[in-house]
């Protein structure tokens, strides 16, 4: 049986802290508006409070999070154990996009790894906080972390991810704003 939380606990943070993997999804308003779930990994997830959360954006093929951000706000994450015993934990919250150009954004950033392409960081207010049993999650064997995204990121250099941004990242793929073409 699922359980509530009232706020993020400190078990929870090191369970959290022992997954390799989360998930994110977020939505349009329009029904015919496609859903977006994206898997995210690397040391990017960081939990500043009880009831807020955040992680740091890298530059990626889409920018469905950031345009349902700035449409609506709602976002999901969800953790899953692959390994040890079965739990998976979502977090429901109001989400918001921190640009480069935002004020926020060279404190929240000293708070990441320095990875190439980092594009924004995602920042929520979590409203709701929950577990389930997870008996359906086949168990995985963590090997390592990719370093594809980053060897991706230092090929594209400086000068190439906001061009890249700007071709792929502007739009969502339902036409909705995504990342201003500068950024």
């Amino acid at each position: 049986m699922g359980k509530l939380y009232a706020e993020i606990t400190p078990e929870l943070v090191k369970w959290i802290g022992q997954q390799h993997l989360f998930f994110v999804a977020s939505a349009p308003l329009a029904g015919d508006g496609h859903v977006n779930c994206s898997p995210k990994g690397l040391d990017t997830l960081r939990i500043f409070g009880p009831r807020r959360v955040a992680y740091l954006d890298l530059t990626g093929s889409g920018a469905e999070t950031i345009a349902h951000l700035r449409e609506n706000g709602r976002i999901v994450f969800m953790f899953c154990a692959l390994a040890g015993l079965p739990k998976i934990v979502r977090f429901h919250g109001k989400g918001e996009v921190i640009t480069p150009a935002s004020p926020a954004w060279p404190e929240l950033r000293a708070m990441f790894p320095g990875y190439p392409g980092a594009r924004t960081i995602i920042q929520a207010d979590i409203a709701r906080i929950s577990d389930s049993c997870g008996y359906g999650v086949p168990k995985f064997e963590y090997v390592e972390e990719r370093d594809t995204l980053e060897r991706w990121a230092d090929t594209k250099g400086v000068e190439g991810l906001p061009l890249y941004r700007s071709q792929n990242n502007v739009r969502s793929i339902d036409g909705l704003p995504g990342l201003d073409h500068e950024q």
